[in-house]
């Protein structure tokens, strides 16, 4: 491939722990073996900072502020300049003087924005290769807030309807738009005009098969056989839609199973639980783990793995791990979306909190037939989502020639 490529992340891509990360990470490193890519990302915790040499490693070079900016201060920002939270929020003067050294020095021939708010760092004069990976449609996760009431319904509402316009002027100049999922694609198209020439297109998730491979894995020593059983729930848990997924299970669905499981237990598995979810702990069967250093041995030793979601936009990376480590899972169809697997065949779907609990009752009667889900679902998991096959086509969307320049018209 001719040229550079200039890499804008929201998040460090190191290491791969969560689903951005794990999405920007292995974009980057197979980007890295088609060109020399210059990245420009934040900081965001000491973590960060002491896994920077990987970044060091595969980056040709690289720009890595820490983000400290307060949300409230972000806010003001917001407001006063006419923009979004999120693109305020991300804003920083260390990045912007990046791009524009690196486009000025570097042969850069293709821009790839990683999560749509670094697409503020697009110099408005590029005219080569633009590509917007928006992963999912951000305004539509702010809309929903927004619907559910209460007192940041407004402020919600205001951050959708902001980071809808700027999503589009997005599409509009970008050579591809590509979005996790076919229904997240179609969502975003709905919100083109028809006459617009947006190339929007699916760059679905993957899965590191290896891994996440349930034979080299043992059960962690408190979900061993003969107690439980044990339902478990991975996820970042600072994270809106996680931490109303466990409440839900901790309070609605796990005492149905209890009545007939009176030991069944639920272990919360992510980091930076909050106040919420750390109430749970030690009630009711609940077990609230916080950050672990895999996550591995608890799925290995999940009778089911439950993702109880309201709200999920894009695919869910939690699921494809359980399903990778041959587990049933037991989830929402929002939690399914995106996921090209059959209910009962690859995992079982229910809607409400009463199915969700006759469902994982029925996964308990027949623990056969949930290990037979549960090998389907990790044949499905290897043979059609490994990450090689996700980015099969990564250099023809990158590959640097235009068919028109249209960015100034936008």
């Amino acid at each position: 491939m001719n040229g550079e490529i200039l890499f804008l992340a929201h998040r460090l891509p190191f290491p791969p722990d969560r689903g951005d990360k794990i999405r920007s990470h292995h974009l980057l490193k197979a980007l890295a073996d088609l060109a020399p890519v210059h990245v420009a990302c934040f900081a965001e915790t000491t973590a960060d900072r002491a896994n920077e040499h990987l970044l060091a490693e595969c980056a040709a070079s690289y720009c890595m502020p820490t983000r400290s900016k307060p949300v409230p201060f972000a806010g003001v920002e917001a407001i006063a300049r006419g923009l979004p939270v999120l693109l305020t929020a991300f804003h920083h003067p260390d990045i912007a003087a990046f791009v524009q050294r690196t486009q000025r020095e570097r042969p850069v021939r293709t821009i790839y924005v990683f999560s749509g708010q670094m697409g503020q760092y697009v110099p408005r004069d590029w005219d080569g290769r633009l590509v917007v990976d928006m992963v999912d449609v951000d305004s539509a996760k702010f809309e929903q807030y927004a619907q559910s009431g209460g007192l940041m319904a407004g402020v919600y509402a205001r951050e959708a309807r902001m980071l809808r316009d700027f999503e589009a002027r997005l599409a509009r100049i970008a050579d591809r738009t590509l979005l996790v999922s076919e229904a997240e694609a179609e969502l975003m198209r709905s919100r083109i005009p028809a006459a617009s020439s947006a190339h929007i297109e699916v760059l679905g998730n993957g899965i590191d098969a290896d891994a996440f491979d349930p034979a080299n894995w043992q059960p962690h020593e408190a979900l061993a056989p003969g107690a439980g059983p044990h339902f478990v729930f991975t996820g970042q848990m600072d994270y809106v839609p996680n931490m109303t997924a466990v409440q839900r299970m901790a309070r609605h669905i796990l005492p149905e199973i209890r009545k007939v499981h009176t030991q069944a237990q639920f272990h919360v598995v992510g980091r930076k639980p909050g106040s919420e979810v750390t109430a749970l702990d030690g009630k009711g069967g609940v077990r609230v783990w916080g950050e672990v250093p895999a996550v591995q041995p608890f799925l290995a030793g999940a009778d089911v793995v439950v993702v109880p979601l309201d709200l999920a936009r894009g695919v869910q990376n939690k699921v494809l791990e359980a399903m990778a480590m041959a587990r049933p899972v037991l989830l929402t169809p929002q939690a399914a979306n995106g996921i090209a697997a059959r209910d009962g065949e690859h995992f079982v779907t229910a809607g409400s909190d009463a199915e969700l609990a006759e469902r994982a009752l029925a996964l308990l009667a027949d623990k056969p037939g949930a290990e037979t889900i549960g090998a389907a679902a990790r044949r499905i998991v290897v043979d059609t989502m490994s990450w090689p096959a996700m980015l099969a086509g990564l250099p023809e969307i990158v590959a640097q020639t235009r068919g028109q320049l249209r960015r100034n018209a936008a």
